[in-house]
């Protein structure tokens, strides 16, 4: 019986195997399959996509530049495309079993000559056919880039974009704010694979660029999961939503399966700090046969740089002479860690950065697939705040520090990512339904550090609280091209955003006040100053949470009346819960007046509502004005002294036009150009207000502040500019050269008055006054130029990048009447504080081997001339000698030059 069993199912087994033999074969033998290997003329492009015209079906080059697909029977065509190189297509006829060989030679093209997804819901159109100009960063761009993070990556390759670190600025020292087109970090939307990125949750409360906005913090995303980036340099709130006045930044990320990429590098700047390494790792996976999963993991960190002046202010006491015998007495100076007579760190704060990421997509049928990407980002940061010395008995404690401290704020920033999404075909209309999940936290820590009015009982580290925003976007969206004229694309679709905002409250250690005092030098008692120095915890009644919903629609119609003509409208009206509704519009239009020259024009309304970090943040910070530690209390539009002591109005959306003209063209296949002309007017734009402190000290004690400042929609803006760019390429089959130049010239300017409540009229230059109006106006370059070149023969590359930072200038708040000017101990003279820092050239230089077929050895400096912004020319900026550079405007930071080595292994 278990003999006849066992014989069974052996037969059964043998039946099965037989039968998956014959399957497989006559499968087999209804297929074909296409090799091929995907040059230029140096040798394989590992990564190049490879698919077959009207068909899903698509694969990429391995490290060796090989493909093979598999297909049935019949004729096709076969496309291969790489960024910045020439889309190639040959046709081939296959018969059952054939095995044939198909190889291409790609040639580099233009930026112009790409198609991009920025500026269309149609599929992806060259530049030469868009309304609208759009920068690309290439995969090349981004590989041979001489920095490491992605904001510095674009304000030296894109004109119109600027982000460099800030110093002395809280969570500002570790979230770059980045700008485009000289506006605000607010106006500026930022897209990953088309898909709305959430916003930081650190609201910018210091006197930095950017002061009083929210922008999304790019240093999150790993370079090396990013395949290209598109910028769109045009108002298109109506195409894309809310925010995107300045314009649109597109990450595109890497789908590649067939390579693995493992890149090193280390650097130092030439004053012996800043010591950085960065290492990174990028591979996929197939999924079935037309799935993939891409993965990408990167550790980043960096050490301080430290340019601060020696300080030659009193330490012990206000008395000068007695002071020095204090300093020699107690050996001050070596009592830190400084160099010198420094008592501050001022530069880049250190950073540590772990980041990982993925990207996505499974076909589920011929026309449907699902996909989904996302990711982790860890950072850890530290910086350093002003010293306190021991004669500021009010906020030290002497008998646990009798020599005064220098602070330190620890930061923990984490932000996550996902999103997950359905695409495919029905009924011949393009069907995109997805949702994005964005969270971002940052949590404050103070070092080495006390509560004066704990007195010997406060702790040295305190827990100072945090924030945390979230967002959760829904898309749909749906599009259909029509024979009609010819050309006619219907686009629509629609979007639902819930946003949460929190504040997050700090250990009671770090905001209490626990009654000590101090004895004056005039004998008289004085209570010590409450909170953890430095950053004073949030209070619980500051502590938060908020939210709101947004919901909007959109219709988009681009006509091609003729071959050469083309028009588009769009039209998106947003509903918040807090702020009810808004119509917005685009028209643009696009003419070719020859196959390789186009004209464009557009002219469009933007909206955007305040943030909910603009609504609700309030806080109590550390700040030093004029020489001076104050606490200032930031109020929200909630608050009693907001609401009942100044009266202010509820904050309102700002509303913009947006003109731009502009052409592209290129010349034989050697040069390619493009000029843009923009003009954008901001209307009730929301601007932090400055401080209030004559005159309101009753209002202002019981919140133990001795300065108030708040949010309102102080200002119209006016903001005209120039884009322009210049591509030349010259190849032989030795060697290849590319040389790009690029430039922006902007001016924003406050036009009109001053906007004030009736409870504040006559106080303008409190409210927004001339430091602040400067910030808007002069605290970007007035213009920056790019250019980059690039000689390619056998194994090496040469690359040489200059950039031209135009001035900026800083404004003191108090010095438009000279009976305010002080003396200048430089020159001994009274002089105003008032200072233009003027244009700088900056030099980037680097030389790369390749090593057999999978390695890169890369050798290079950043700034290699040692180029620094202008020194300070009034002693008082100078804040007692501290601040040799201004920490105020910053054209591209204090680091120096940077020298650098990296391997780059492709396998």
């Amino acid at each position: 019986m278990v003999s006849t069993l066992l014989l069974n199912l052996k037969a059964d087994k043998i039946f099965y195997f037989v039968f998956l033999f014959v399957y497989t074969s006559l499968t087999a033998q209804n297929r074909a399959t296409v090799t091929g290997i995907v040059t230029d003329q140096f040798g394989a492009l590992p990564g190049a996509k490879v698919t077959v015209e009207g068909n899903s079906i698509s694969t990429t080059t391995d490290v060796d530049g090989k493909y093979t697909l598999n297909l049935d029977e019949g004729d096709y065509v076969i496309n291969v495309s790489f960024v910045m190189y020439t889309t190639a297509f040959k046709a081939i006829t296959l018969n059952v079993g054939d095995n044939k060989t198909l190889d291409f030679v790609l040639e580099t093209g233009f930026s112009v000559d790409q198609p991009i997804s920025l500026g269309s819901r149609t599929k992806p159109i060259s530049l030469l056919k868009t309304t609208a100009p759009v920068d690309i960063i290439s995969p090349s761009d981004l590989t041979n880039a001489s920095q490491i993070e992605l904001s510095h990556i674009l304000h030296y390759l894109v004109p119109s974009f600027h982000s460099t670190n800030q110093t002395i600025s809280d969570g500002t020292d570790h979230v770059d704010p980045a700008t485009l087109r000289g506006l605000g970090p607010d106006q500026v939307l930022v897209l990953i694979n088309g898909k709305r990125r959430h916003n930081s949750s650190l609201l910018n409360v210091n006197g930095t660029v950017g002061r009083g906005t929210v922008g999304t913090d790019f240093n999150a995303i790993p370079v090396a999961s990013i395949e290209r980036i598109e910028i769109l340099r045009d108002g298109a709130t109506s195409q894309y939503g809310s925010d995107a006045i300045a314009g649109v930044i597109n990450i595109i990320l890497k789908e590649q399966i067939q390579t693995i990429d493992v890149s090193g590098r280390v650097s130092k700047n030439t004053l012996n700090d800043g010591f950085t390494s960065n290492f990174t790792a990028n591979f996929g996976f197939e999924i079935g046969n037309k799935g993939f999963v891409n993965i990408t993991g990167e550790y980043r960190n960096r050490e301080a740089t430290n340019r601060a002046g020696n300080y030659n202010g009193t330490v012990y006491s206000n008395d000068p002479e007695e002071d020095a015998i204090l300093i020699a007495q107690n050996n001050f100076y070596a009592q830190n860690d400084y160099k010198d007579q420094r008592v501050m760190e001022i530069g880049s704060a250190a950073t540590q950065n772990l980041a990982l990421s993925f990207n996505a997509e499974l076909p589920v049928s011929e026309f449907a697939s699902i996909y989904t990407h996302g990711g982790r980002n860890y950072r850890e940061g530290k910086s350093k705040g002003f010293y306190r010395f021991p004669k500021q008995i009010d906020r030290v404690v002497l008998q646990m520090y009798p020599n005064g401290f220098s602070p330190e704020i620890l930061t923990d920033i984490q932000d996550d990512a996902i999103v997950f999404g359905f695409k495919g075909i029905k009924n011949l209309w393009n069907l995109d339904f997805s949702h994005s999940i964005g969270i971002n936290s940052l949590d404050y820590t103070v070092n080495n550090s006390n509560n004066a009015s704990l007195g010997i009982a406060s702790p040295r580290t305190f827990y100072s609280g945090g924030f945390l925003y979230r967002q959760n976007t829904s898309n749909l969206d749906v599009n259909r091209g029509f024979d009609w004229l010819k050309g006619v694309n219907i686009a629509f679709g629609a979007e639902l955003r819930v946003e949460n905002y929190q504040i997050i409250a700090g250990e009671e250690a770090s905001y209490t006040d626990g009654g000590n005092t101090y004895i004056d030098q005039n004998g008289d008692e004085q209570p010590s100053i409450p909170g953890a120095q430095v950053f004073p915890g949030i209070t619980p009644e500051n502590q938060l949470s908020r939210f709101r919903t947004n919901s909007s629609g959109y219709l988009d119609i681009e006509v091609n009346p003729t071959e050469k003509l083309l028009l588009k409208a769009a039209g998106r009206y947003e509903a918040y819960n807090d702020f009810g509704g808004q119509f917005v519009w685009k028209l643009s239009s696009r003419y070719r007046i020859k196959d390789n020259l186009s004209i464009r024009a557009g002219l469009s309304t933007g909206f955007r509502a305040p943030s909910l970090h603009q609504l609700y943040f309030q806080n109590i910070s550390t700040q030093f004005i004029n020489g001076e530690i104050l606490q200032v209390g930031t109020f929200n539009t909630e608050s009693a002294i907001t609401n009942e002591a100044f009266e202010v109005d509820m904050l309102k959306p700002e509303l913009s036009k947006h003109f731009s003209a502009g052409f592209t063209g290129k010349i034989n296949n050697n040069l390619s150009f493009s000029f843009d002309y923009y003009n954008i007017l901001i209307e009730d734009r929301i601007v932090l207000s400055g401080r209030f402190a004559d005159g309101y000290q009753d209002i202002l004690e019981p919140f133990n502040v001795g300065a108030a400042q708040f949010f309102s929609n102080a200002i119209d803006s006016k903001t005209n500019g120039l884009d322009a760019a210049v591509h030349y390429k010259l190849e032989t089959k030795k060697d290849k050269l590319n040389a790009v130049l690029g430039a922006n010239f902007t001016h924003t300017a406050v036009v009109g008055p001053i906007k004030v409540p009736n409870s504040l009229i006559g106080q303008e230059n409190v409210l927004f006054n001339r430091e602040d109006v400067a910030r808007v106006e002069y605290a970007q370059p007035n213009f920056k130029i790019n250019a980059l070149v690039a000689y390619e023969f056998d194994k090496y590359r040469f690359e040489l990048g200059n950039t031209y930072f135009g001035e900026v200038k800083y404004i003191h708040p108090e010095d438009g009447n000279p009976n305010n000017w002080v003396v200048n101990n430089f020159s001994g003279q009274v002089e105003s504080r008032d200072q233009t820092f003027a244009s700088k050239i900056l030099t980037d230089a680097s030389f790369t081997y390749k090593f057999g077929k999978h390695a890169y050895f890369t050798i290079g400096g950043n700034n290699i001339f040692n180029v620094y912004p202008d020194k300070h020319n009034h002693s008082s900026n100078t804040e007692n000698g501290n601040f040799v550079y201004s920490r105020r405007v910053q054209q591209f930071g204090v680091n120096g030059a940077n020298y650098y080595t990296k391997l780059l292994l492709r396998l």
